[in-house]
């Protein structure tokens, strides 16, 4: 039995192979601190957040990228586990999980101890990059240069690979959370008004985009006015949400223009013949791949189904082990 896993910080995706992805959860936990047990993982200990009374906590247990909380990342997992597969199963699964190319060896050991200990028979890490080439359908074992960028919710990485493996890559904890950051920081600066972690993640996927919109979008929010208190309603204009997420925007095209600069001229050349291709969620804000192509004069395409490429690759090496052995990290 075999499970592929990304583990992201604002999405987890699980991948069976043959069967496709089977789950795709928020990565958060609510824990009942009196009793120390889970009250609830994903979808449902979402829709508690910024909703609970002081006996329930509600945890993000990966923050940009990596475990910040182990022993909820444990439980978590387990719970994404159990659900894919059946709580009752004859074998223990072996089980691929993506991790961020910047990984420190630390933190890439409390990877393999938690999946370890929630079960699993052994333990395989990839580094996303490679993962979410091989799920947007590039041929990474090729002797010709692909760039991938991948923004997910915690980081952001840009990598160059050729012959199965990354020639360089640079790696920014800038991603889709500093997104959502910079948009609740920037109503709060020019409305006065406070609004919640999910507001403002809902504003960008609705509203949000990278390039001013020549027709401008409207969205009605609502949050608490910070002078007087009191739950308020405003409307705001997708082109003052392009002006919060400027800078966001222009640290992650700091990173790849970082890549560029230090990749060999032999593989320059496939990347501008070919253009780099954008997975993870983050690289869903519209207009994107039209304002890093403008801004970098590199083509830039957005993959297929963005959201579950670093999945798929979990489950495209699990199923050919022996063809990416070179692309694995380390095996427990």
């Amino acid at each position: 039995m075999k499970i592929g896993i990304d583990l992201g910080t604002c999405n987890s995706v699980v991948f069976l192979p043959k069967k496709g992805v089977v789950l795709q959860e928020p990565s958060v936990v609510a824990v009942d601190i009196a009793e120390n047990e889970i009250l609830a993982v994903g979808s449902q200990a979402k829709e508690m957040m910024g909703r609970t009374p002081d006996t329930i906590k509600i945890y993000r247990p990966l923050r940009d990228g990596v475990i910040a909380d182990f022993r909820i990342t444990q439980a978590m997992l387990k719970y994404f586990i159990d659900k894919s597969l059946g709580r009752f199963r004859l074998f223990k699964p072996e089980l691929m999980v993506g991790i961020p190319a910047g990984i420190t060896s630390t933190e890439r050991r409390a990877v393999i101890e938690a999946g370890m200990n929630s079960g699993a028979r052994a333990v395989y890490l990839a580094k996303e990059p490679i993962l979410a080439a091989i799920g947007a359908g590039i041929p990474i074992n090729s002797y010709s240069g692909n760039m991938v960028v991948d923004i997910g919710g915690g980081t952001a990485e840009a990598a160059v690979i050729s012959l199965g493996g990354i020639v360089n890559f640079h790696s920014i904890r800038i991603a889709g959370d500093k997104m959502d950051l910079a948009i609740s920081e920037h109503i709060k600066k020019k409305y006065n008004l406070a609004v919640g972690w999910q507001t403002a993640e809902e504003i960008k996927k609705r509203i949000g985009t990278a390039l001013p919109d020549k027709e401008v979008k409207k969205m009605q929010i609502r949050g608490r006015d910070m002078i007087l208190g009191l739950p308020k309603n405003i409307k705001i204009s997708s082109n003052s949400i392009c002006d919060a997420l400027s800078d966001v925007l222009f640290e992650i095209i700091q990173v790849i223009k970082v890549v560029l600069r230090d990749t060999p001229p032999e593989l320059s050349a496939d990347i501008m013949n070919k253009g780099m291709v954008l997975t993870g969620g983050g690289s869903l804000l519209r207009n994107l791949p039209e304002l890093i192509a403008k801004t970098l004069g590199v083509p830039a395409i957005l993959a297929e189904e963005s959201l579950l490429c670093v999945a798929k690759g979990t489950g495209a090496m699990l199923e050919n082990l022996d063809l990416y052995k070179k692309s694995m990290l380390a095996k427990k």
